[in-house]
């Protein structure tokens, strides 16, 4: 079973787009995929079908309910939606680090650090899945913490531009320090997002940024990558010829995912 986790601590550079992209083409290769909705907005959730009105994420978290009390089946139209199990977010996630601070004590017994959390409970799930996806939320708190020590691979979206860029810094260092102390075979890959090839800017920006990083192949900014999301179409099952297709077949082959 592989955890990724696609992560960054800034918003809107298409990071629910690339969890939804990446658990749609696991799921139309045949492989069972867990998604995790860790940001309290809901936004993968409700693209893959799924609205609640109470997440239990927190209680589970902290082992008042087990994993068969937040698995959802994920909705839509297509053979591979019945490859995907949703554990769904909703506004009440956001009390989660008031429910941590308030089951201290038991954490500490049970887990040692609320950190381990996510991993201890993912543990749980044994081999029902054969990939567990995870979409965190744009901010450095409880939620994308336990997610780095959880996963065994991080995607970090990112556009081409200044602030994107210099944002890497604060997540890059985070990421080092979950490596060294309670995850030392973390992998992570960059990949440019939403990228407009026809301003010299942006390509200037991915020169550095490949300078810095081993960057994966970039993803255009398409309207075809948001009617995916609007129509609830994954670019894996566009035309072959179609530039949103290419872009994430060029992707997964080079983060090995086909």
């Amino acid at each position: 079973m592989e955890v990724i986790t696609v992560a960054n601590n800034k918003g809107g550079v298409g990071k629910t787009m690339q969890c939804y992209q990446l658990i749609c083409h696991l799921a139309n290769l045949g492989k069972k995929v867990l998604a995790i909705d860790l940001d309290s907005q809901g936004n993968l959730s409700t693209t893959l079908g799924v609205q609640i009105q109470r997440t239990l994420i927190p209680e589970w978290l902290i082992g008042d309910v087990p994993i068969s009390d937040v698995l959802v089946p994920a909705e839509g139209t297509g053979d591979y939606i019945k490859n995907i199990t949703m554990i769904p977010a909703s506004r009440h996630l956001a009390s989660l680090s008031k429910l941590l601070i308030l089951s201290e004590s038991e954490i500490r017994k049970n887990a040692g650090r609320k950190e381990r959390l996510l991993r201890i409970r993912l543990a749980e799930a044994g081999d029902l899945f054969d990939y567990i996806v995870i979409d965190t939320p744009p901010m450095l708190g409880d939620e994308l913490i336990m997610a780095l020590v959880a996963s065994n691979k991080i995607l970090i979206p990112t556009q081409a531009q200044d602030y994107s860029i210099d944002g890497l810094e604060e997540l890059m260092d985070t990421f080092e320090i979950i490596k060294e102390t309670e995850n030392p075979t973390l992998q992570f890959n960059i990949i440019p997002s939403m990228v407009n090839m026809r301003r010299s800017i942006e390509r200037q920006r991915l020169g550095e940024l490949s300078q810095s990083f081993n960057i994966t192949p970039a993803i255009r900014n398409l309207v075809q990558m948001q009617e995916s999301v609007s129509m609830q179409k994954p670019v894996c099952l566009m035309g072959n010829k179609t530039r949103g297709k290419m872009d994430y077949d060029a992707l997964w082959e080079s983060l090995n995912i086909n």
